[in-house]
């Protein structure tokens, strides 16, 4: 029963997510709405490596960022995004498909070199770096699309731009 519930939030909020990437407007993939933001492909991108830092959760017993470059190249291409989107939530959903709950109970670390930032069960890890953090950062891209008058796609339930 645990596992079901982890994997139909899971599911439910990878499917949102692809949701509001559906709407990324190519000519605006360099725009950022402050100096200390990022691109809008930046965040974009930043969505896709949530997906496979939350695959390395049931791959690794713990991911070091110390070992990931500090910067990936933005995607530039709307079909970019959704074609590595789609492509690590096939991963994840296997990765959850074959994973039982005593998988979901191990520790997993995140560290960055020496440095321990967290030690969870993967379940937690799961929700709290992988799909909460994802969340955020979601929100943070229907933020850029209301500031450039793209309607924003409902997450919870209809949005201003969906009526009722």
């Amino acid at each position: 029963m645990v596992k079901q519930l982890i994997v139909g939030d899971a599911m439910n909020e990878l499917a949102t997510t692809r949701r509001i990437l559906e709407r990324l407007p190519e000519e605006h993939m360099t725009w950022k709405p402050h100096v200390k933001s990022m691109t809008l492909s930046g965040l974009a991108t930043h969505l896709i490596n949530l997906l496979n830092w939350q695959v390395a959760i049931f791959l690794y017993p713990e991911f070091d960022l110390s070992t990931v470059p500090h910067r990936r190249e933005p995607l530039e291409r709307r079909e970019d995004v959704l074609e590595e989107f789609d492509a690590n939530v096939i991963k994840l959903e296997k990765l959850l498909a074959e994973c039982d709950e005593k998988t979901l109970g191990e520790e997993w670390t995140l560290r960055n070199g020496d440095h321990i930032i967290l030690r969870q069960p993967r379940a937690i890890a799961l929700r709290t770096f992988g799909l909460s953090h994802m969340i955020h950062h979601r929100a943070q891209l229907g933020v850029y699309l209301r500031l450039l008058d793209i309607p924003v796609p409902g997450l919870y339930g209809p949005s201003a731009d969906e009526g009722n």
